[in-house]
């Protein structure tokens, strides 16, 4: 730790230290001190090597589509079960692969639970640390995409439950009433689910799933119980022509906020990513590829599950102490 304190403080002065800053005449951070530069990975020790280890990268075709903690000796992966749908092989730090099978799956929290194929009955877990989920730890790390080194960053929000969503189609909804039949779409936003599935400006909603509409509300009511991801039928009237389609709803986060510069620049993001009973937000540096992977403290402590990259500064973890409740029913008892 007292390397870690060294290397922070470094970190510091480098960045904020002195008056070549005011001078306008400050240089680069050189590479070694740098989030992923040798001096930075090394303060972090045993801890950095526990995090790597404990961390498989779960592929389908060969391309990584999650990362996994292995929470049993036997092989049993915990992983976010939403991204993970066709994963056929894991691959652990060392290089090893494994092929895998589902063996359970938790749909409140999006977690699933596969066991990688192997002879092996003593692979290396992750330690849980749940005490820290009372105390969020200021600075938190995670195993790259790559398992080759770590990821560090820090809390950045208070503990709380994260409420349902709901779908949506990303359209504004115009006139509505008898007199048109319908409700006329005054706008498609652009890539969103409506846009996707061929809807139309001044295309006019008659049906949703069969049910006959003519007031907004009743739009917004039936689009909203149903969730991200869900497929509708919606009939529309365009020019004295009925037709219908199949709208699979998109994220009301995603959708309206397309123009929002922060979200542009933050790059892809987790399907789903609400309805949890309490998470643990930080802003470790990772790609929504690196969900379903451990988060650790700084001694390798694991106190969490990464499981939705909200953007390119907010990471939502479940944390150890629910996660522990909800392997009791995962893991198979053999």
């Amino acid at each position: 730790m007292k390397n870690l304190i060294s290397t922070f403080t470094l970190l510091s002065f480098s960045l904020v230290g002195g008056g070549e800053i005011e001078q306008n005449t400050s240089k680069f951070l050189e590479p070694q001190f740098r989030l992923n530069g040798k001096i930075t990975q090394n303060a972090f020790g045993t801890a950095a090597a526990i995090a790597n280890e404990s961390t498989v990268r779960l592929e389908r075709n060969g391309k990584v589509i999650a990362l996994g903690a292995i929470v049993d000796s036997r092989g049993y992966i915990l992983t976010k079960a939403s991204s993970c749908v066709g994963a056929r092989q894991a691959v652990a730090s060392d290089g090893q692969t494994y092929d895998i099978r589902i063996r359970k799956r938790e749909e409140e929290l999006d977690l699933a639970i596969y066991e990688m194929i192997s002879s092996n009955r003593t692979f290396p877990t992750v330690k849980w640390n749940e005490g820290q989920t009372r105390k969020f730890p200021a600075w938190v790390m995670a195993s790259s995409i790559d398992l080759s080194e770590i990821r560090i960053g820090v809390s950045s929000g208070t503990p709380r439950k994260i409420g349902r969503e709901g779908g949506v189609m990303g359209v504004l909804l115009g006139a509505d009433g008898k007199r048109n039949g319908g409700i006329r779409i005054a706008e498609v936003v652009p890539q969103a689910a409506a846009y996707k599935a061929g809807l139309q400006n001044n295309d006019v909603i008659v049906k949703i799933d069969g049910r006959k509409v003519v007031l907004r509300d009743q739009v917004i009511k039936l689009v909203s119980d149903k969730d991200p991801g869900d497929l509708i039928r919606v009939e529309v009237e365009r020019k004295s022509k009925n037709l219908t389609f199949g709208v699979t709803l998109g994220h009301r986060s995603v959708t309206f906020d397309l123009f929002n510069r922060n979200l542009q620049m933050s790059g892809p993001v987790s399907k789903r990513k609400d309805n949890f009973p309490v998470v643990l937000q930080h802003d470790l540096p990772l790609p929504k590829e690196g969900m379903g992977g451990p988060v650790f403290d700084l001694d390798g402590g694991c106190i969490g599950i990464n499981i939705a990259r909200i953007d390119r500064v907010t990471i939502y973890s479940l944390p150890g102490n629910l996660v522990g409740r909800a392997l009791t029913k995962l893991i198979p008892k053999e």
